[in-house]
């Protein structure tokens, strides 16, 4: 059983406009089931020197049958103000950067159903007070 991890990047695009790197990742894996992302991090961050750890994302992996190949996709942005502005928040969430808010799901529920027997005006208002209160 090999433990080695070989990683090959392709489809390698700079997007200026989202200031980052984007790319799809093959990884080859023979003898494990699969790599975690913050091992795929470090060795992300030493193949493109001077990258922090905090501004790689990868996500969307799907491991081939039979095992030892998985494919996704990675970004590194440019810095972190940057990967806070233009990543979704469940990915800020699953790397750190974003703290987790919690709310029941029965207190959801509820409102969207309340709003639902609303029509018109009152039902912007509705929601309004239901978050907490307008914000001015």
């Amino acid at each position: 059983m090999v433990n080695t991890v070989q990683i090959r990047t392709t489809k390698f695009m700079t997007n200026r406009i989202l200031s980052r790197k984007q790319f799809v990742l093959h990884l080859l894996h023979p003898g494990r089931p699969n790599i975690s992302k913050a091992e795929l991090k470090e060795q992300l961050s030493r193949m493109y020197e001077g990258t922090n750890p905090n501004v790689i994302f990868v996500f969307g992996f799907r491991t081939k049958f039979g095992g030892g190949k998985s494919t996704g996709f990675g970004l590194i942005y440019d810095s972190i103000e940057h990967a806070k502005r233009y990543e979704p928040k469940h990915r800020l969430n699953r790397n750190g950067l974003a703290p987790k808010i919690e709310k029941p799901r029965k207190q959801l529920k509820e409102r969207k159903n309340s709003a639902k027997k609303i029509r018109g005006v009152k039902k912007t208002k509705a929601s309004d007070a239901a978050k907490g209160g307008k914000k001015k």
